[in-house]
C-alpha cells in the first residue's frame, strides 16, 4: 500500500510539473528575465531600459521599521533616565544607586501612607525626636523604611535624619559601604496624616567632605564628630536632592544639578516614570503660602510684606491669593507649578523659625534654583547658609525668582 501510494505521489507531482512547463510565458518578459538573470550571474547592474518593466521598491526590514518609528508603548523611567545620565557622565554610577535606592524608600513608604487608616499607623507613636515634637508612628516606621533603603545599597558612608539625634556611619558587617552622605526628612507634614492631607518626603545627596575622611572607625566618639563635620555642608555642595509628594498620586522630584525633573510612580508596573521634564517655575505668581495665624508673631518687615500683597490697588485691581496646606512638600510642589512664594518666617517664639536648614530649607532652595526660581532666608541665600548644628533651623522664603526678590525688597532694609 506504502508503495502505490509513493507512486502515485511522484506520479501527480511529475504531471503538475510538466502542466507548469507548458505554461506561456510572453516574449517581451521572457527576454527581461533572461537579461535579468544573465546580469545578477555576471554581478552586473540592470540597466534602466531593461528594469523599464519592473517597478523596484526598497522596503525596510521590521528591526529597522521598529527602530526608526518610537513605539506608542515606549516610556522614560526614573531607572532609564538615571542611566542615561550615567551613560553621558553626569552622574556616576555609586549617585545613580543612592537615588534609586532613595526611590524605592519612597515606594514603600507611599504604600504604608496609603494603607495607613486601615493598618494601625495613625496617631501619635508615644515618644519625641530631638526637637520635641511628638513623634507620629508613620514617622518612626518611615525613618527605619529610609535607613534600611539607604544603608543596605553599599553607598552610602553617613546618613542624618530629621528623627535622630546624630547622624550615624554606616557599618554593615561583611557589607560594603559606600561614602556618600543622605539627608533627609523621612515624613514631613506627618500631622496631616490623620486628616488624609499631602505630606512627604525630603532629601538632599552630599559628597564626602575631602577634610574630614570618615577614618576612626575605632573610635566611636571622633566617629561621631566625623560625622557631624561631614554632614553641616552648605547646600550649594549637594550632589543631588529631591522630595517625594505621597498625595491623588505618588509623584518624586529631584535634581542633580541639570535641572528639575518629576516622576509619577505607576502602580501598574512598579515604577516611577517621568512626567514633568525639566520644570521651570514661573518667573511671578501671585499665590503666597503663608501661616498667617502668626502673623503678629512676625517682625515688622514681613508684616508689611504680606499687607502688601492684600491691597488690590497695587496689584491691578485683584490681590495675591493665599494657599496653605501646612505640608512643606506639598505646598512648594503647588508653588514650582504654579509659581508664587512660601514662606514660613522666624518670630517671636522661634527666631529661626521653623524649618530644618539640612532636611528642608536646603534641598529645596536648590530644587527652587535648578528650576529657576530662589530661596533666601530673608537676609541671604540658603545655599550659602553653613551649618552650626545638624538641626540648625533657618527661615525660609523660597519660590518664583522675583516674588522671592520682592520680598528682599522689604526684609534686607
Amino acid at each position: 500500500v506504502a508503495h502505490r501510494s509513493s507512486v502515485g505521489v511522484n506520479a501527480k507531482a511529475n504531471k503538475a510539473s510538466g502542466a507548469m512547463a507548458k505554461v506561456a510565458v510572453p516574449a517581451r518578459v521572457a527576454g527581461a528575465l533572461k537579461a535579468a538573470s544573465s546580469g545578477a550571474a555576471m554581478g552586473a547592474p540592470m540597466s534602466g531600459k531593461r528594469a523599464s518593466g519592473f517597478a523596484t521598491k526598497a522596503v525596510a526590514s521590521p528591526e529597522t521599521q521598529m527602530t526608526d518609528a518610537k513605539s506608542e508603548y515606549a516610556i522614560s523611567t526614573l531607572t532609564s533616565w538615571l542611566f542615561s545620565l550615567e551613560k553621558a557622565g553626569t552622574i556616576t554610577n555609586e549617585l545613580a544607586v543612592v537615588i534609586s535606592s532613595t526611590a524605592l524608600a519612597c515606594k514603600q513608604i507611599a504604600s504604608l501612607v496609603n494603607r495607613a487608616g486601615i493598618s494601625n499607623l495613625t496617631g501619635v507613636a508615644g515618644a519625641q525626636n530631638v526637637q520635641g515634637e511628638d513623634q507620629k508612628k508613620l514617622d518612626v516606621v518611615s525613618n527605619e523604611v529610609f535607613k534600611n533603603c539607604l544603608s543596605g545599597c553599599g553607598r552610602t558612608g553617613v546618613l542624618a535624619s530629621e528623627e535622630e539625634d546624630l547622624p550615624v556611619a554606616v557599618d554593615i558587617a561583611d557589607a560594603y559601604s559606600g561614602d556618600y552622605i543622605v539627608v533627609f526628612d523621612p515624613l514631613d507634614g506627618s500631622s496631616n496624616i490623620d486628616a488624609g492631607i499631602s505630606v512627604g518626603s525630603i532629601f538632599g545627596i552630599y559628597e564626602p567632605s575631602e577634610e574630614c575622611p570618615m577614618d576612626a572607625q575605632d573610635d566611636a566618639e571622633k566617629l561621631v564628630e566625623q560625622c557631624v563635620v561631614n554632614v553641616c555642608q552648605p547646600g550649594k555642595d549637594l550632589a543631588g536632592a529631591g522630595y517625594c509628594l505621597y498625595s491623588s498620586s505618588t509623584i518624586l522630584v529631584l535634581s542633580v544639578g541639570t535641572g528639575v525633573y518629576g516622576f509619577t510612580l505607576d502602580p501598574t508596573i512598579g515604577e516611577f516614570v517621568l512626567t514633568h521634564d525639566n520644570v521651570k517655575i514661573p518667573e511671578t505668581g501671585k499665590i503666597y503660602s503663608f501661616n498667617e495665624g502668626n502673623m503678629d508673631l512676625w517682625d515688622q518687615a514681613t508684616q508689611d510684606y504680606i499687607t502688601s500683597l492684600k491691597k488690590p490697588e497695587k496689584w491691578g485691581g485683584k490681590p495675591y491669593s493665599a494657599r496653605y496646606i501646612g505640608s512643606l512638600v506639598g505646598d512648594f510642589h503647588r508653588t514650582l507649578l504654579y509659581g508664587g512664594i512660601y514662606g514660613y518666617p522666624g518670630d517671636s517664639k522661634n527666631p529661626n523659625g521653623k524649618l530644618r536648614l539640612l532636611y528642608e530649607c536646603a534641598p529645596m532652595s536648590f530644587l527652587a534654583e535648578q528650576a529657576g526660581g530662589a530661596g533666601s532666608t530673608g537676609k541671604m541665600r540658603v545655599l550659602d547658609v553653613a551649618p552650626d548644628a545638624v538641626h540648625q533651623r533657618v527661615p525660609l522664603f523660597c519660590g518664583s525668582k522675583k516674588e522671592v526678590e520682592y520680598l528682599e525688597s522689604f526684609t534686607k532694609k
